[in-house]
């Protein structure tokens, strides 16, 4: 697990003012990282053109352009002229020692962004548009300096000193490639100050083991999956559920169904139910008083899809012990359902962080999994964020799936945050293993997966 900020600059004020380091030793290091990744990546002699900018990202850039000069083919491009005065200093030292200036971004072996940092709000001018869109143009591996410029796509990413929010937006997903921080001078334990947010590594994940020898299948609890109009989506979490460890499984409806042999159908909530699931497929096929055997049970709850659009919502949102699992238009629609905001989807994927705090503000009980590209989860000042997703999941019934990985992590006595961070990890373990074409992967593919977790 990483920590996670919305901006660095308070932490760099405090290595100056707390650890007596300078805005150049910083800068030093940062470059001499990015110059590190390089030498460890690629041989000497290779052709590296660093696209440099007018302020301090463009500085780091000039900085790791003087460390491998002589090792290595370094050019030096100036997008903007230096203007900044670590940028100017940098250029200073630079030339010093005759660093190579080019005038045009040739093919070369490592093509590196240095242009603007995060702290860049504006737009790009005609002439720097066209900049990035040869460098995009170019074959070469592409490397960003703290973050991609807009409209930049790196195949790797070398931030300094700690990850931003800003980072895990979904739609700069495709730009960032693989992301290193990079040290600044002093750990990043020390570095790093305190914050809310943090980003999962897969070495997180947190498997239910069944390390007890004395245990039958009532020791690993009994899930209870509303089964609505569309059937099929409350199976594919019955099956992901009892696969995931869940010692019983129970479908509860009210119509004939023809279901797997391996879970069972009921027309009422098990006594012994340890958890429940409601809304994967629900439709309009429960009444009311069908939908209060379901509220009137204290048990922990998942809730997904059609829910979402219910005003039967507001009273589940009462409740301690739930897991909400939207997508970004449900969510969407319960941020209007419960008076919050009325947005665009596309207003909510500019600001996820933002809408995901005033939700679990308002809803500090509530446990919120907020699927997309990076999914983020959030209970009351805690969030996380998974950012192990792909676009195999794209694909009608893997949220299902999902949704029965976390309810049977709730019947077998995870918390509800324990449960939603669990789930979503292996979820993207699942179909990270899966070794087939990227656009064929299925849900009964991601139930067969689970298998091969470990």
């Amino acid at each position: 697990m990483q920590k996670l900020f919305d901006e660095v600059a308070s932490l760099d004020k405090r290595c100056y003012e707390e650890f007596c380091l300078s805005e150049d030793i910083l800068m030093e290091h940062a470059a001499d990282g990015m110059a590190q990744f390089i030498r460890n990546k690629f041989a000497k002699e290779s052709k590296v053109i660093i696209v440099c900018g007018s302020g301090n990202n463009g500085a780091d850039g000039i900085a790791c352009a003087r460390l491998l000069h002589k090792d290595y083919k370094v050019s030096i491009f100036y997008a903007k002229e230096p203007k900044s005065q670590m940028a100017t200093l940098q250029a200073l030292r630079a030339n010093a020692i005759h660093v190579n200036i080019c005038d045009d971004i040739l093919e070369c072996d490592v093509l590196v962004d240095s242009i603007v940092g995060t702290g860049f709000k504006g737009e790009f001018d005609s002439k720097i548009q066209d900049i990035i869109e040869k460098m995009n143009e170019s074959k070469s591996y592409k490397i960003a300096c703290d973050v991609p410029s807009k409209g930049f796509t790196a195949d790797s990413t070398l931030t300094m000193g700690a990850l931003k929010k800003s980072m895990f937006l979904d739609n700069v997903k495709d730009s960032m490639g693989e992301i290193e921080v990079l040290d600044l001078g002093i750990s990043r334990e020390i570095y790093e100050g305190e914050t809310n947010w943090n980003v999962l590594d897969m070495d997180d994940l947190i498997l239910p083991q069944r390390d007890k020898k004395d245990s039958h299948k009532g020791s690993f609890g009994h899930l209870a999956l509303a089964c609505g109009e569309k059937s099929g989506a409350s199976i594919l979490s019955a099956l992901s559920a009892f696969r995931f460890g869940a010692g019983l499984v129970t479908l509860v409806g009210f119509k004939d169904e023809s279901i797997p042999y391996s879970v069972m159908y009921s027309h009422e909530i098990p006594l012994n139910a340890t958890a429940l699931a409601l809304g994967m497929g629900l439709g309009d096929e429960f009444s009311d008083k069908e939908m209060l055997k379901f509220l009137d049970n204290r048990l922990p709850m998942i809730c997904d899809a059609d829910i979402f659009s219910m005003d039967v919502i507001l009273e589940i949102l009462s409740r301690e012990n739930l897991v909400l699992t939207p997508h970004p238009k449900e969510f969407v629609s319960l941020l209007k359902i419960t008076n919050l905001v009325d947005i665009t989807t596309e207003e909510l994927q500019k600001n996820r962080f933002e809408y995901v705090e005033m939700f679990c503000k308002k809803y500090p009980k509530t446990t919120l999994l907020l699927k997309g590209a990076n999914v983020i989860i959030g209970q009351k000042d805690k969030f996380y964020i998974n950012p192990h997703g792909t676009s195999k999941l794209a694909k009608g019934g893997s949220g299902d799936v999902l949704s029965g990985l976390v309810g049977a992590l709730l019947a077998q006595g995870f918390s509800c945050l324990e449960s939603a961070i669990n789930a979503s990890l292996a979820h993207t373990q699942l179909a990270l293993n899966y070794k087939g074409a990227d656009f064929s992967l299925t849900p009964e593919d991601l139930i067969l997966e689970i298998g091969s977790l470990e």
